[in-house]
């Protein structure tokens, strides 16, 4: 499988059912094998010519329907992958390197340089982390195949052969599934492999798939898979499913990637001499990701910030971090802001509302600093019972002290009801020790049944190294449940009686779910009361969750759908996975949001909205409760604006918010 993010290449394809083909995009070839996109959308194919006959092979471009040559006097090339302003590709028992700019080739891997002479060198895919290139040997006569990795010297390693994974039969197609797992088709037996690269180790993760060819995943985590002998494009929804047929009628459908738009499946077929595409979808569960017709747009206009400047009084530039964005449940109709600075703005909800009270300053107490910028004043919720109990409930980082999160209660002044007492302070939970000043989450909201539910990241760094995600003994990587209305055991709450771990030895009873990395915003459906969560990934996936109890959501054995690190594993029962993820070719840093139970916006109803930090894209996400599953992941027209949260007001109507230098810093949606 190759799949690079890159402009659209020049791609005309009509939607697929599995008994009809689209028209090639390029025809008149003699035996295409492999293909892969560069960055710029240029779409190369290694074509083998007459088989065993040296000299006729090369690398084609597509270039207006037809195949350019780009390389020519190769013998029979066959898999092809791209990393930086390299091609690599398998010919016969070596291993070229191509400059994709000169089209100049040299040996990166010669024959001698493998443990064991190769037979018959087939499929190729680098790891865009590190740059190691992995390739199949298919053996000869369904006997002496095995995968190698080389090194960026061209140094050979053996990955698998048939000791390591007895019954390999004839190993073709390759795939990374995460960073630290190979997937292997194996053509003579059907089956698809699982292999753990730091040892070897591997599991069968399918069968039936005679002539298992080409390896693709999307940028979904749907893997496809081709079938030469059959002539089939086959699809795997999600891991553990069995593959669905997408497309048949090739006369054999060698080596798959994703085309540059990444919505479609390339696919040579190779006897048929022809290049086609065909749409990366599910039949009959198709995924509807057509734009809404949507806009976004500033909200509250005309809002002054009481006590903000837009500089410092050294004249450094201080913009506005609006983080938090939420109601009062009262009846009162108001918008509070948290900034996480450490202050909390009130203001009538009122588009032409022009000033902001100060609900309640704390910036003496909250630490923040750009360099550190996923500290802060994180989180707010206000109790159920506000209006008869004046009590707020926030998550900050305090200034005076080191890697430490707390969760405190405020309550209203006695002297002026309208904003809430700093020194009514109550520290609820301390979260100490951290070793690292990132994935802190943040998060705290009141649930349906009343208890409050707090979010606290793994504890920072890469790779969650103290393993605080799978460690029920800690209470980093987890989401915790608070009955705050009581005290037991000393502290100021107690557990709620069917918390999931009350009675686990070892475990800490504050626990309701876990295998978290960092949840960045998590939010109740009022409709429904189940509980959303934007789980931001590791090297290459971000996620959706719905959160269950007691759930095991993966981290850091699993980064969403994938296995991850030397411990990673496939899918297994006691795991939750995500309802959906996606690709970092989509976006990097996951924005979670809410579900959409408004009136302003019918076609929002029932919708998850989130968005991606790096990219600011934003997308309404439909889940189908019934058939487990996303119907939709549609669009919407975004201010090319990162952005940090979502919120919604005492309407249902939904917000974002951005960091803003003018102040401006809060956005709504509104028909285009």
């Amino acid at each position: 499988m190759k799949r690079y993010l890159s402009l659209a290449a020049l791609l005309i394809a009509a939607p697929v059912s599995a008994a009809e083909l689209p028209k090639p995009l390029a025809t008149g070839m003699v035996n295409p094998e492999s293909v892969v996109v560069g960055p710029d959308g240029k779409i190369y194919v290694t074509v083998i010519g007459e088989f065993d006959k040296d000299g006729d092979g090369a690398v084609v471009t597509i270039e207006n329907g037809k195949a350019v040559p780009f390389v020519k006097d190769l013998d029979d090339p066959k898999g092809i992958a791209l990393f930086q302003n390299w091609l690599f590709v398998t010919d016969k028992t070596k291993v070229l390197r191509i400059n994709r700019q000169t089209g100049k080739s040299d040996v990166f891997a010669a024959a001698k340089a493998f443990p064991v002479e190769p037979k018959f060198l087939n499929d190729v895919v680098v790891d865009p982390e590190n740059g190691l290139v992995y390739v199949s040997d298919s053996g000869a006569k369904g006997s002496g195949g095995a995968v190698y990795r080389i090194n960026q010297k061209g140094g050979v390693s053996l990955v698998v052969d048939e000791k390591k994974l007895p019954g390999l039969n004839t190993p073709n197609g390759l795939t990374l599934d995460g960073s630290s797992h190979l997937i292997l088709a194996d053509f003579g037996a059907g089956t698809l492999h699982r292999i753990k690269l730091v040892d070897g180790s591997n599991e069968k993760i399918a069968e039936g798939m005679d002539g298992a060819d080409g390896l693709t995943w999307d940028y979904y985590g749907r893997l496809f898979v081709s079938s030469w002998k059959t002539g089939k494009l086959f699809v795997i929804p999600r891991p553990g499913d069995k593959p669905v047929l997408v497309a048949e009628g090739f006369k054999s459908a060698a080596d798959t990637c994703l085309d540059a738009t990444g919505k479609f499946i390339l696919v040579p077929d190779m006897k048929g001499g022809t290049l086609n595409a065909v749409l990366a979808q599910v039949p009959g569960a198709p995924v509807d990701d057509t734009a809404l017709p949507l806009k976004t747009e500033v909200a509250f206009p005309d809002l002054k910030w009481t006590g903000w400047n837009p500089e410092t009084a050294s004249g450094r530039p201080n913009p506005l971090r609006p983080l938090v964005l939420t109601h009062a449940g009262d009846g009162s109709n108001r918008v509070f802001v948290g900034t996480q600075h450490g202050v909390i703005h009130v203001f009538p909800n009122d588009q032409k509302a022009t000033e902001t009270k100060v609900f309640l300053d704390i910036q003496d107490r909250v630490k923040y600093n750009d360099n550190t910028n996923e500290e802060g004043f994180l989180g707010m919720a206000f109790h159920p019972k506000f209006k008869t109990n004046g009590e707020v409930f926030v998550f900050y980082t305090p200034k005076k002290e080191n890697k430490v999160n707390v969760v405190s209660r405020f309550k209203l002044s006695k002297d002026d009801p309208t904003k809430l007492d700093p020194a009514s302070e109550e520290q609820i939970i301390r979260f100490e020790n951290k070793l690292f000043w990132n994935h802190d989450g943040g998060t705290v909201l009141f649930g349906p049944d009343g208890y409050l539910y707090v979010i606290h990241g793994d504890g920072g760094a890469a790779n969650d190294p103290q393993e605080n995600g799978q460690n029920l003994g800690v209470l980093y990587g987890k989401i915790l449940r608070l009955d705050v209305d009581n005290k037991a055991d000393g502290k100021n709450y107690a557990i709620p009686k069917d918390n999931p771990f009350v009675d686990k030895k070892g475990a800490r009873p504050e626990i309701w779910a876990y295998g978290i990395r960092n949840i960045w915003r998590m939010s109740f459906d009022r409709k429904t009361g189940k509980l959303w969560a934007g789980e931001v990934g590791q090297n290459l996936y971000e996620e959706i969750n719905i959160i269950e109890k007691g759930g095991n959501y993966g981290w850091n054995i699993r980064e969403s759908l994938h296995p991850f690190g030397a411990k990673g594993v496939g899918p297994r029962k006691d795991l939750i996975d995500p309802i959906w993820e996606y690709h970092h070719n989509v976006g990097k840093s996951i924005t979670g949001g809410g579900v959409y139970r408004g009136k302003a916006l019918p076609e929002l109803e029932g919708h998850y909205l989130y968005a991606d930090y790096v990219t600011s894209k934003i997308w309404a996400l439909k889940y189908d409760e019934t058939a487990k599953r996303v119907t939709a992941n549609r669009t919407i027209k975004d201010p090319e604006k990162p952005v940090l949260s979502f919120g919604e007001d005492e309407q249902g109507e939904m917000y974002f918010l951005i960091v803003a230098a003018n102040g401006k810093g809060i956005y709504r949606f509104v028909k285009q």
